[in-house]
């Protein structure tokens, strides 16, 4: 599974783009005056006030090369605040292996840069966020996870390591092996380096082989096959 592009809501399109743009230097593709849309390594990131309502934020996260996270750490301190857990600015997951670090962006989407050791490739560039590889992760957040872990492996999104799903932990759907995932969870889980919890929102995720992935602004979940048989699930 790759993650070709994501389209999240915010109420706050003006810092955004200022902030992902000028701030962070990333690329900009496009833009009318409801939406702007950004490259992301592989990848691309479009944030929209379409249809938007209350105060929506998410989880996610980008892959940047296995050698670069020292450097990308002190980048990222010259720009952005650290978020800060248990006394520390990074998390070291020993059993991936890898390194992140997270921080807020203007609509308080939890931002993550991770390097995967095993993964990731070395750069020898100076970090920049040209150096991101591409889109690790999403958080999508629905009412039911079993249900929707169902439809997901009809795409043939299965769960990592083919660990049994769980309504209450994060579910990792996708491949170690690449380091891509959508992070399936119910609401009211804290993210981890936040104060948030878990919130259903709309999103729409697009595969690498144009398969979508979508929650409406009724908080339906949806399934698109390759931009032209539509499937919908609706949990009530």
């Amino acid at each position: 599974m790759e993650i070709k592009s994501i389209v999240l809501q915010t109420k706050s399109l003006k810092q955004m783009k200022k902030f992902y743009i000028d701030t962070l230097g990333f690329s900009l593709i496009n833009e009318d005056k409801n939406r702007f849309r950004i490259a992301v390594g592989t990848g691309e990131f479009e944030f929209t006030t379409k249809d938007v309502v209350d105060n929506p934020y998410y989880h996610f996260a980008f892959n940047i090369p296995a050698n670069k996270f020292f450097e990308a750490k002190s980048w990222a301190k010259e720009r952005v605040s650290l978020l800060v857990e248990d006394g520390v600015d990074e998390a070291n997951f020993a059993h991936l292996p890898a390194h992140a670090l997270y921080f807020y962006d203007p609509s308080g989407n939890i931002v993550e840069f991770i390097s995967r050791y095993e993964i990731a490739k070395d750069s020898i560039e100076p970090f920049s966020v040209k150096s991101i590889l591409n889109i690790s992760e999403i958080g999508l957040i629905v009412e039911n996870t079993i249900s929707v872990s169902g439809k997901l492996n009809e795409i043939g999104v299965t769960e990592r390591d083919n660990n049994t799903i769980s309504r209450k932990s994060l579910n990792f759907m996708g491949e170690r092996r690449n380091g891509i995932f959508i992070i399936l969870a119910q609401p009211g889980r804290r993210w981890i380096f936040s104060d948030k919890t878990s919130a259903i929102f709309p999103l729409e995720i697009t595969l690498i082989n144009n398969n979508k992935i979508i929650i409406n602004s009724d908080n339906e979940f949806q399934i698109y096959r390759d931009e032209h048989k539509g499937e919908l699930f609706s949990e009530t």
